[in-house]
């Protein structure tokens, strides 16, 4: 029962999430770092990195399984069904809206100068979400050597992704057992 609970706040918020998303995925993911991780600390950069990273491994758009993950992590399934349909309740009101008047708003002035002004905020709103992350991403030094690695086997040799996450991920565990490893010793030897 408790868990049941858990869903209303959850689903109201990602409807919240789902009527200011312009630009798609990551600008949630920066409001939901806003939201969860600064103002209600209920997960750390970390954990929103991590949840971010599986939602884009899964098949599907990476901000639905992000958000399903999220609220299943909350609330058991029941949240994460309360995240994933609040995530699209409000765009899909909004599409069916718009489909439904799109000959009637084609060629309007007012909707041309109002999605130029949507397009506008976009960006702002992704590299804020960017800069926020970075920090958790590239947590040690050598993980920026391996994503610069990773784009130019992709870019320059035609890497498969396959590949690419595969080696990403064996260099990732190399990396952090180093690190754990060194910090262990230095709190050892203190």
């Amino acid at each position: 029962m408790n868990r049941l609970k858990q869903c209303w706040p959850l689903l109201r918020q990602f409807i919240l999430f789902g009527c200011f998303t312009f630009g798609g995925g990551w600008s949630i993911v920066a409001q939901m770092k806003k939201t969860y991780v600064d103002e209600q600390h209920i997960i750390t950069d970390q954990d929103l990195l991590d949840l971010t990273s599986v939602g884009r491994s899964l098949p599907g758009t990476m901000i639905s399984n992000t958000a399903m993950l999220f609220g299943y992590r909350q609330a058991g399934l029941l949240g994460g069904l309360s995240c994933l349909f609040g995530m699209i309740a409000a765009p899909f009101v909004t599409l069916t809206a718009v489909t439904y008047c799109y000959t009637a708003l084609e060629g309007n002035p007012w909707m041309t100068a109002a999605m130029t002004g949507v397009r506008a905020a976009v960006v702002p709103i992704m590299l804020s979400a960017l800069l926020g992350l970075y920090k958790s991403a590239f947590r040690f030094p050598p993980c920026v050597v391996v994503a610069v690695l990773s784009f130019s086997l992709y870019l320059f040799l035609g890497v498969s992704c396959v590949w690419l996450v595969i080696i990403g991920a064996i260099l990732g565990l190399f990396i952090c057992e180093y690190y754990e490893r060194k910090e262990a010793d230095r709190h050892g030897a203190a």
